[in-house]
């Protein structure tokens, strides 16, 4: 199938699209996560997916064995989420010992009990007088759409997630909580197309090292900053050709009446370096920055948005929030890029790669 021509300077200014001078073009094939790195270059940060293909659907663990501190910044309208408010600079509790980004909606918030006992089992927690208590915050998304809803991450998901968790970069498009995402909604499923979960990560001369990874399952589309082009979103009504759902909107179409909460990306940007829990918000605040770069629209009534920030404190040399957060927000845009580049079409929903 062939794309629709490239969008006219006017639609990319429409759109808040136009490309980031000076910046070389990525290519078009499906990416391996070793050619941009992955945020388990981050020392201390381990990850893991659990897939379910009857569905599909599936659910992804960041590990922090040693602990992280962390914060998180929530900008979508309809979030699931659990464990966020400890992550306020406020309250006790300094370090996580895991994130879980998850399918199922509400439900898949069961697979953090999954990874909270497998840390348990291996004594990783909060120590309190009684028991070692794992920090598991986590974060959900709706792929409910695809398949039979009744077959959802649960307990068992995020144990064996953990299982298959390691320090080699992680597998990326259609697995984990992106195997049952999709993109490009804001004319329904019917014109949607498969998203995914990707992951990058930047290293600097002195020894910084910012990674991220994202589930994208976003009612916008979906564009390559480097240049503006449309790398997946809403299709004509035809299904034969991505048209943009804005550039449709400003072409005088009607949007069909939408459900709030039903789709949602999620984010885990982490970092070696030190920082406390205000200063990991920050990040995570800066970090969404990414979405706005390749999500049009992002942050809507429609979406839970959610992005973690960890840092692993194993660099000793001082970082300002600053750079660690513009790191993080250009890591995260390279993540998103590289999720819907290497998802795989399922159930009628063409990827990036097949429309391409």
């Amino acid at each position: 199938m062939r794309l629709n021509p490239k969008p006219t300077r006017r639609e990319l200014l429409q759109g808040g699209l136009l490309a980031m001078a000076g910046q070389a073009s990525a290519q078009k094939s499906a990416p391996s996560a070793a050619d941009s790195g992955a945020i388990t270059d981050v020392a201390g940060i381990e990850v893991g997916h659990f897939t379910d293909r009857r569905r599909p659907t599936g659910c992804t663990v960041i590990l922090t064995p040693g602990g992280a501190v962390a914060g998180v910044d929530v900008r979508g309208a309809a979030p699931g989420t659990r464990e966020t408010d400890l992550l306020s600079p406020l309250n006790v509790v300094q370090q996580v010992h895991a994130v879980v980004l998850s399918g199922g909606s509400a439900f898949g918030l069961d697979a953090a009990t999954g990874v909270v006992r497998y840390l348990e089992e291996r004594g990783i927690g909060y120590a309190t007088s009684a028991a070692t208590v794992p920090i598991v915050p986590a974060a959900v998304l709706y792929d409910l759409g695809v398949g039979d809803a009744r077959i959802r991450p649960d307990a068992a998901a995020g144990y064996q997630a953990c299982r298959a968790a390691g320090t080699s970069p992680p597998a990326e498009g259609s697995v984990g909580a992106g195997a049952g995402a999709t993109v490009g909604k804001l004319f329904g499923m019917k014109r949607a197309m498969k998203g995914g979960i990707g992951t990058a990560s930047i290293k600097l001369a002195g020894g910084l090292t910012v990674g991220a990874l994202v589930a994208v399952n976003a009612v916008g589309d979906i564009f390559d900053p480097v240049g503006g082009r449309l790398l997946a979103g809403a299709r004509t009504p035809d299904g034969k050709s991505m048209t943009g759902a804005l550039a449709a909107i400003l072409r005088g179409e009607e949007l069909p009446p939408l459900l709030g909460g039903t789709n949602t990306t999620l984010g885990v940007v982490a970092t070696n370096a030190r920082f406390d829990k205000a200063q990991c918000t920050k990040i995570a605040q800066m970090a969404h920055d990414g979405f706005a770069r390749t999500i049009n629209p992002a942050h809507t009534m429609y979406d839970g948005d959610t992005i973690f920030a960890l840092a692993t404190g194993r660099a000793s040399a001082p970082v300002t929030v600053t750079l660690a957060g513009a790191l993080a927000a250009e890591a995260m845009a390279r993540a998103v890029v590289r999720a819907v580049r290497a998802a795989r079409g399922v159930a009628g929903i063409p990827s990036a790669a097949e429309m391409g």
